[in-house]
């Protein structure tokens, strides 16, 4: 059972070291930007945000999941913010997010079209999740390699105003954190020092007395 378990740990690390490098961040419920008014409606309260580049697509896939039932019916737009490098604009201290830095400015419409610096994108919607994929020729570097690129996703009601932000106060890198890295390698050898452990404790009890 403890190989099994080793052997899917490392395919997992494997997959997690290969083309595709994504991170996500769980936003809270109800967690409104400072000085928002509403409406309070769940399609606009973010509570999962996902950032994956694929090196193979040379495209990033950026995912939200709202707290309901995004309703296309009603005016709103869901923007990312992208810091390709330089992160020149970082205007929301008085929203309670002056650490979300951003220089490029992804833009999703409720009808399934958006935009990145002039370039039309098309979006997905399906219950409680919008997705884009961004190829990274719409994002050109500025000075970081695409894996450290990283986002943020901010709803906006149908008067412009910003009701949450994912994360709440900085950027979601399209690459787990080197401490996340940390902690999945201290695991595998945590599991290593477990298996050891139990084969010299298989031997010594089978050693005739």
């Amino acid at each position: 059972m403890l190989r099994k378990t080793l052997l899917a740990a490392g395919a997992l690390f494997a997959l997690n070291c290969g083309a595709a490098h994504a991170a996500v961040v769980i936003d809270n419920k109800m967690d409104w930007a400072v000085g928002y008014t509403g409406p309070f409606d769940a399609e606009l309260d973010v509570v999962r945000f996902s950032a994956h580049y694929d090196s193979s697509a040379s495209a990033f896939h950026l995912v939200g999941t709202l707290a309901g039932a995004i309703n296309t019916a009603t005016p709103g737009i869901y923007v990312i913010g992208a810091n390709t490098g330089s992160g020149l604009n970082h205007p929301f201290a008085p929203q309670g997010a002056p650490d979300v830095k951003f220089n490029q400015v992804i833009v999703l419409q409720k009808n399934g079209t958006g935009a990145v610096s002039g370039h039309p994108l098309t979006s997905t919607i399906a219950g409680d999740t919008i997705s884009v994929w961004v190829p990274l020729s719409f994002l050109p570097t500025t000075g970081a390699a695409p894996v450290n690129y990283s986002f943020n996703l901010w709803p906006r009601n149908g008067l412009g105003q910003i009701s949450d932000f994912a994360p709440d106060n900085s950027m979601l890198s399209a690459v787990p954190e080197p401490a996340t890295w940390a902690t999945v390698i201290f695991g595998f050898a945590l599991l290593g020092g477990v298996a050891r452990s139990r084969r010299r404790s298989a031997r010594a009890f089978a050693r005739p007395a």
